[in-house]
């Protein structure tokens, strides 16, 4: 029986065979694309590739298990973080790339160098006596051989393995941690502090206009009837990506739509939408807009006599 199976061993399929080379060779490249890409997200895509190849080479040998949990952890999962991350933060000209350390890269390649030399020779001294085929190996089912060799033969390995990790974990909260220059102020020093300089004593208004938008690039009313520019983010307001949503505004726009209907040839649309709705005293923007032009006086500044006299001067004129 050893022997049948030391001789199915030592023969490859031609499927397995063009299976290996192929997903080697891209598992390969994504490895060496890890670490040569300049741009931290192609490194990171180049990564979950070569662990996607990993999860469909535990796949075709039978450790379903495995394969499920290299996709769904850590391709799906850590991976995914990572790539999140690193587009989230980015990395901008202002990060230095140059080395801390000098010659560290000349000692990266020989511990690389010296890690692929015992591996080699760890495969090549390796000795098999018997041979386990994958029927006896996964009798009870995969994810229990897989648990019998991690928590009686491996054990040693699994615990050193996971005290490194939690080492590791508790350095990057002890390197990230950083103290503060000076005490924080509580709410009630800040509330004291406003009240003081007289500088936004009440909340400031959520982005947005009331009942009209609410895009967070809108700055909000303040309660005397004008917009503030603070109730927009920060960064926003470097850009410069403040959006105008007043009443002129809002006519300049209703005034263009109908030039463009008119330039189309087309029939100017009535009241409706964002910039055509209708204010307090029931007169469309469109109309308010139609008294400024043949006026020429703000659609805001009329009553609604004049405004509605207007309306139907220009509708007869039109005709």
């Amino acid at each position: 029986m050893s022997g049948a199976l030391a001789a199915a061993a030592s023969t490859t399929s031609t499927g397995e065979a063009v299976q290996f080379w192929v997903l080697g060779t891209v598992a390969v490249i994504g490895a060496l694309c890890t670490i040569l890409m300049r741009k931290a997200v192609h490194s990171a895509l180049s990564l979950a590739g070569t662990m996607i190849v990993l999860a469909v080479f535990y796949l075709a040998n039978g450790a379903y298990f495995l394969g499920v949990v290299q996709i769904v952890v850590y391709t799906g999962a850590i991976m995914m973080l990572f790539l999140f991350v690193v587009m989230l933060v980015g990395v901008t000209a202002a990060d230095s790339l140059k080395e801390t350390l000098k010659g560290q890269r000349w000692l990266a390649a020989l511990c690389g160098l010296g890690f692929g030399i015992l591996l080699c020779a760890g495969i090549g001294n390796a000795s098999l006596t018997t041979w386990n085929g994958l029927g006896q190996a996964n009798s009870g089912g995969n994810v229990e051989g897989l648990a019998t060799l991690v928590f009686t033969k491996y054990v040693f390995a699994f615990e050193i393995t996971g005290a490194l990790l939690i080492t590791a974990a508790v350095g990057a909260m002890v390197l990230t941690h950083r103290e503060r220059i000076e005490r924080a102020r509580s709410q009630r020093e800040q509330s004291e502090e406003r009240v003081r300089t007289g500088r936004n004593v009440p909340p400031l208004p959520a982005p947005g206009v009331y009942a009209r938008h609410n895009a967070v690039d809108i700055p909000g009313l303040l309660p005397d009837g004008t917009t503030s520019e603070l109730t927009v983010n920060a960064t926003l307001r470097g850009r410069g990506q403040i959006r105008d949503v007043s009443g002129e505004a809002l006519a300049e726009l209703a005034a263009l739509e109908q030039r463009s209907e008119r330039w189309l040839g087309r029939k100017p649309k009535g009241a409706g939408g964002a910039a055509n709705g209708r204010g307090a005293n029931g007169t469309s923007a469109n109309d308010a807009v139609n008294g400024a032009d043949a006026n020429g006086a703000s659609a805001d500044g009329k009553g609604a006599d004049e405004r509605s006299e207007d309306a139907e001067s220009h509708k007869g004129a039109a005709k």
